[in-house]
């Protein structure tokens, strides 16, 4: 008779726990638990902290309220301009209403990676080789909001999208170093113009204000034999003064007629 009693009293004791185990929900911060009971939805959203639940009448459903980062797997994509393209990219996002997370869509996140590989593919198609290498950040903002848009009727918020890399085949990576390289060619060539025609201006500039001051141009020569001279050469300078050599000018033009 002991022993039954004894018996009674352990069985009981694991029915207790087996009920307060089934029973008692703890829900840390990050988490809310939508509880159906009989298959409706009762109340708000329960959480965080400790849920009371009736056993086998209540069906707890925990919905994580933290910020998922999902990698985007590479799409081979043909853009606009018929370049073939190997693009990834990374999104952001989170669960605003765990309501709609569990009654509208069965899985959100394979639902968001879905939703997500396929605007990748369409905006990336509609747009040039050079506009997804130049204007990244305006297509990341147009992939967040397409996206978010379409998963907000599922209380899920897209909050980021970003483009991590974009392959080019070999022959597109060649064609492109090519132009580069014309390209720094072409502003070198024009660097080097503009400075002979910056050069060339000055040196008229400089003739102008000689021709108009001839003591300048002595005061130059004059120059010019001191620097030669410093040199130690055996170069010999021989000076003409300038209204000699005008002098022959005048004298040479009546003949020349």
């Amino acid at each position: 008779m002991m022993f039954d009693g004894l018996l009674g009293v352990v069985v009981a004791a694991i029915l207790v726990v087996m009920i307060l185990r089934a029973a008692v929900r703890i829900l840390p911060e990050y988490e809310r638990g939508v509880v159906f009971r009989l298959g409706r939805v009762t109340g708000p959203p329960r959480g965080p902290g400790l849920i009371l639940l009736i056993p086998i009448v209540d069906r707890l459903m925990r919905v994580s309220l933290r910020t998922v980062t999902m990698d985007i797997p590479p799409q081979d994509i043909i853009t606009r301009d018929n370049v073939t393209v190997r693009v990834n990219a990374v999104t952001y996002f989170r669960v605003l209403d765990p309501h709609r997370a569990v009654l509208e869509i069965e899985n959100y996140h394979f639902a968001t990676s879905q939703i997500a590989q396929t605007t990748l593919r369409s905006i990336i198609g509609q747009a040039n080789l050079d506009e997804l290498l130049i204007s990244r950040d305006q297509i990341n903002q147009r992939l967040q909001e397409i996206i978010d848009g379409l998963t907000d009727p599922w209380g899920v918020k897209v909050s980021l999208v970003e483009v991590k890399d974009v392959e080019l085949p070999d022959t597109m990576r060649r064609a492109m170093a090519r132009q580069a390289e014309a390209e720094r060619e072409r502003r070198a060539k024009v660097i080097h113009a503009l400075g002979e025609k910056e050069a060339a201006e000055t040196l008229a500039d400089a003739a102008g204000l000689l021709e108009a001051h001839p003591a300048g141009l002595q005061l130059r020569m004059l120059q010019t034999m001191t620097e030669v001279a410093a040199e130690q050469n055996s170069t010999l300078i021989f000076p003409l003064p300038m209204e000699l050599l005008r002098l022959l000018e005048r004298h040479g033009r009546p003949a020349e007629g």
